[in-house]
């Protein structure tokens, strides 16, 4: 019989020790607030006890349910201080499209400027999600290139585009994955595996094009084709 692994329990208390850290550097009240659930929501259950004249059960009952309100009230709280922390940082949307669940196919970076204003690329039910964090007026030309090279590859296949920011129109990043969860499904798990295999044709054909190592000198023309040249 195979032992279970001892490590796993100290590994979570460790985990679980990390996150109410960084989330007390933000929320400095999360230790009062978690203690007021707790101890509030199991006295209300062992009064009910008393009047009932049960106060064991209910006050067993009572501590469950004071554990799992504090639970569900600390996983909040501290994702909400994570996105806070996250929030303007390079690369910030691409961490949320990371942890965004299964069904979905991410590739981050798919297309960047000089800038470093950058593009994600999610594939799942609701079709292509292209997803720009950066400058909102340079990211939509970026976007709209970005579209136009996923319609002539997989025309067939829903894109949207979703840029990350606080401004109107936009998603913020606390949003960005319900946001996308709450897209219409409108594809099979087959399409999407043949979306993402002509997804994954086109970045193989883009990146064994011929191209000058190094960084590209000013003012350096692309050398043109066997029949564009001078003779």
């Amino acid at each position: 019989m195979a032992r279970q692994d001892t490590s796993e329990t100290p590994g979570r208390f460790k985990q679980i020790g990390l996150t109410y850290t960084m989330t007390r550097r933000v929320d400095r009240r999360i230790g009062w607030i978690l203690a007021g659930i707790g101890l509030g929501t199991f006295g209300v259950l062992l009064a009910i006890g008393f009047l009932l004249g049960h106060p064991v059960y209910l006050g067993i009952l009572g501590f469950l349910l004071a554990f799992l309100a504090a639970a569900i009230v600390f996983g909040r709280r501290a994702e909400r201080a994570a996105f806070g922390q996250m929030e303007g940082q390079p690369g910030a949307a691409a961490a949320v499209l990371d942890n965004i669940g299964r069904g979905w196919n991410v590739t981050p970076a798919v297309a960047m400027n000089r800038n470093q204003d950058v593009v994600h690329r999610a594939v799942g039910k609701p079709g292509i999600v292209l997803v720009g964090e950066g400058n909102a007026n340079r990211l939509r030309s970026l976007l709209a290139s970005e579209k136009r090279k996923m319609n002539r590859v997989v025309s067939d296949v829903p894109v949207h585009d979703l840029i990350v920011g606080d401004d109107e129109g936009q998603v913020p990043l606390k949003k960005l994955r319900t946001t996308m969860l709450k897209l219409p499904r409108v594809m099979q798990g087959s399409q999407i595996t043949a979306t993402n295999d002509r997804l994954r044709a086109l970045g193989d054909l883009m990146s064994n094009m011929p191209m000058p190592k190094g960084p590209m000198p000013k003012n350096a023309r692309m050398p043109k084709g066997p029949n564009g040249g001078r003779r």
